[in-house]
């Protein structure tokens, strides 16, 4: 850090230092087939020439000849860049980060010890069920260091880990689901086995049914892929500019409307307990929702949904300028909470007259950004609910709907809990999710993958 800010000739430097240590199991067929380490070290170097920004990332361990190369690339690459329209200059710096110079965490040889033991357990279950079980358990620990030209000097260490787990027999669709932790002792492998087997007898009948709108039931893996999307989208500069779902005519935004109908709040918080992020803005590119020349700027809690009501969009602080608006940057975490008194999933069933209680969403993309409309597929189980009970699993859909527009079809919402995006999980921080009731999903074709 403090080479490449030394060496730097530029009229401004930002320098970011991630460490990462990384810890994996996979399995499959009910025997362990792998198991690694993983550890990554990357430095990136933003120069500011001007108004123009240049940079660089490398990744690997550096001499001191090497971390001068990289700055004296940022610099050149910046000399040859457009103006940048977010150009502002840097944050000053705040306190230092209480354990700068603390060693480097290391994650436990023994953080996964625990969960083979239960795991063995599990393979020797489902043999005598005629099961198999598949699935992929990480436990990472990673360090990022910020410094600046303008004196900030910031560290965030966070630990995280998570568990898929597939269970499959010759009788029903694969059943799948998955779990968040830190630390992997709150974690009960027997738990999740019991609910893959509810899934698996459910699966034993099978029930077709015709493409159409449904009332369904997203559980909090599909809800943290759709409510991402619709967070990470929400700039307010391109919201403004009319180039978005958050936009109305004049360049103005949607601020202030109602969304929901149920008193829905969506927000970020770097302190929320078991989501704990970076309490500063760290990023090494310029996008429409984070600026390199807000490095540095203190997080806190937001509101970006409250009650039903979008509240805030994401500002950097030139769109706050631009716009006469509050600074509210973006935060590396999200929560969704409804009313007071969610149910679990079973209390969610047993209220449902007739509906598709759906397992995760995959293959996820983008239709049309004016409408956030997105298309993507059901996956590992579709159970058609009757009367407060599963009555059988139904083949896979491929769906066509706008989250924002799903959001104003809810009809009711279970308890919030840590969760895990399924298919965008490894591009979003931690989430904290609940299930969600909405009528009138468009399912728009019949798929048969498994």
């Amino acid at each position: 850090m403090e080479t490449a800010l030394s060496a730097s000739r530029s009229d401004a430097c930002v320098v970011i230092v991630e460490h990462g240590a990384e810890r994996h199991l996979r399995w499959a067929d009910s025997e362990l087939i792998g198991t690694g380490d993983v550890d990554t070290f990357q430095v990136s170097v933003v120069s500011v020439v001007g108004d123009r920004v240049g940079a660089v990332t490398v990744s690997g361990r550096a001499d001191r000849a090497e971390i001068v190369a990289v700055v004296r690339a940022a610099e050149a690459a910046a000399r040859q860049a457009p103006p940048a329209e977010d150009a502002r200059p840097l944050p000053a710096p705040g306190a230092e980060s209480p354990h700068w110079d603390a060693a480097l965490p290391a994650p436990s040889s023994a953080v996964l010890a625990g969960l083979v033991d239960q795991l063995a357990e599990g393979f020797a279950r489902a043999r005598r069920n005629g099961q198999a079980l598949y699935g992929y358990a990480e436990h990472r620990r990673r360090t990022t260091f910020l410094g600046t030209s303008t004196g900030v000097r910031l560290r965030h260490d966070d630990r995280a880990g998570y568990l898929e787990l597939t269970a499959g027999d010759r009788d029903g669709t694969p059943a799948w689901t998955n779990a968040v932790t830190t630390e992997f002792d709150d974690v009960s492998v027997r738990e999740l086995q019991d609910e893959l087997d509810r899934r698996l007898r459910w699966g034993r009948r099978s029930i077709e049914l015709p493409p159409g709108r449904y009332e369904c039931l997203l559980p909090p893996s599909a809800v943290a892929d759709l409510m991402n999307y619709a967070y990470t989208t929400a700039g307010a500069r391109a919201a403004a500019q009319g180039r978005s779902v958050y936009s109305r005519p004049g360049g103005r935004t949607r601020v202030g409307e109602v969304l929901s109908d149920v008193p829905l709040t969506l927000r970020s918080d770097p302190a929320a307990d078991r989501l704990r992020c970076s309490p500063f803005l760290v990023t090494s590119s310029s996008t429409g929702t984070r600026s390199v020349f807000d490095n540095g700027l203190p997080l806190g809690p937001t509101s970006w949904w409250e009650r039903g009501r979008l509240r805030s969009l994401v500002h950097t602080r030139a769109s706050a300028e631009e716009l006469g608006a509050p600074l509210t940057p973006m935060v590396d975490n999200l929560v969704l909470d409804g009313p007071p008194g969610g149910g679990d999933t079973a209390e969610l069933i047993a209220r449902t007259r007739r509906g598709l209680l759906l397992t995760s969403l995959w293959y996820i993309r983008e239709v049309d950004l004016a409408t956030m409309a997105l298309t993507g597929l059901t996956r590992d189980g579709v159970f058609l609910v009757e009367e407060g009970e599963v009555v059988g699993a139904v083949h896979n859909f491929r769906f066509n709907d706008s989250p924002l527009a799903m959001v104003g079809r809810v009809v009711e919402v279970g308890r919030t809990l840590p969760t895990r995006a399924r298919d965008w999980g490894d591009a979003v921080g931690p989430t904290a999710m609940p299930m969600l009731r909405v009528r009138d999903v468009r399912l728009t074709a019949v798929t048969r993958a498994r």
